[in-house]
């Protein structure tokens, strides 16, 4: 079943964390596998957000063998960021095996990104300039503590609440997904995409990474395809319709740019409430009044209907 949330603000920054987990917690009964958030801060130019992961939750319950081994990781990770000349500003670390740097950097980052994933059992889930992408096992209230989330300052976000289905109940699993080339696109959705392998397929033909199973990582990495070669966010919704096959509703979010998608059937549920400050939408109207909770109107998005709105 899952659920969706995105909100943006226009023009301002404001407690997008505490927003977005208001939301997701609203929609918990839709997935209580786990939860995901993509946010989005001030960009700063030359700086990076990296969020990776050294491990699985689970995995980490095997005792010392395993804290030794995540710990060898993170030297590895170091040790190729150095290699690439990545100067790390700042080491954070949400758990054992979930951590966060800032990084400058002026060379290939995705040439260090891959180098790095290199390593067995490491996975980035985001690398970008205002993009950190944070997901882990729980629920809304338990992610947002473990992680900070609940102060986090910025312009929009869009987050996920995940009922496992056809994958695993993992982190690699879960959602937002991010792709480069394009390091600041993130992606959630809810549905079934019945040409997965095929478009998989392709999209690996010409380069591009998959970190997991699941289909709604194909529309990461598609949005990132388009992007990195010149199509707008807003075509490239209009032609996902088109080009993907199943039953979905997606929300896409970039460094400056909200967006959302259904396909033909509009079998997946959206509502959407707009006024001149704020554009919020969920699954369900309760996550939406979870933020607004004073009389509002909503809308429900037709049957291929693609929006986009700018912070």
């Amino acid at each position: 079943m899952c659920g969706i949330a995105g909100l943006i603000h226009k023009g301002k920054s404001s407690n997008v964390g505490g927003e977005m987990t208001a939301m997701l917690q609203a929609l918990k009964h839709r997935g209580p596998d786990s939860t995901g958030y993509a946010v989005y801060g001030v960009e700063s130019p030359g700086e990076y957000v990296m969020r990776f992961i050294l491990a699985e939750q689970e995995a980490m319950s095997k005792g010392f063998d395993m804290i030794d081994i995540v710990a060898k990781r993170l030297e590895l990770v170091e040790e190729r960021l150095a290699y690439h000349k990545a100067e790390v500003k700042k080491r954070e670390a949400a758990t054992d095996y979930a951590h966060r740097y800032v990084i400058s950097h002026d060379g290939d980052t995705e040439m260090m990104a891959r180098h790095i994933e290199d390593i067995e059992g490491v996975e980035i889930l985001s690398l970008g300039n205002a993009l950190e992408l944070i997901k882990d096992l729980g629920d809304a209230s338990v992610v947002a503590e473990q992680y900070g989330l609940n102060d986090f300052e910025g312009t929009h976000s869009i987050g996920h609440t995940r009922m496992a289905t056809e994958s695993d109940v993992d982190i690699r699993s879960a959602h937002p997904y991010w792709a480069f080339p394009y390091n600041d696109v993130s992606v959630v959705h809810n549905g079934q995409i019945t040409n997965y392998w095929i478009m998989r397929r392709q999209m690996e033909r010409k380069g591009h990474r998959f970190m997991s199973n699941c289909d709604s990582e194909l529309l990461a990495v598609y949005t990132a395809d388009n992007l990195a070669n010149g199509v707008p966010l807003e075509e490239s919704l209009k032609r996902s319709i088109e080009e993907i096959d199943g039953v979905f509703t997606y929300l896409v979010a970039t460094k400056d740019q909200l967006g959302m998608a259904k396909d033909t059937m509009a079998a997946k549920p959206l509502v959407l409430y707009e006024s001149d400050d704020l554009i919020a939408m969920a699954s369900e109207e309760v996550a939406i009044r979870a933020i607004l909770p004073q009389e509002i109107d909503t809308t429900d998005p037709y049957d291929e209907e693609v929006r986009v709105w700018q912070a």
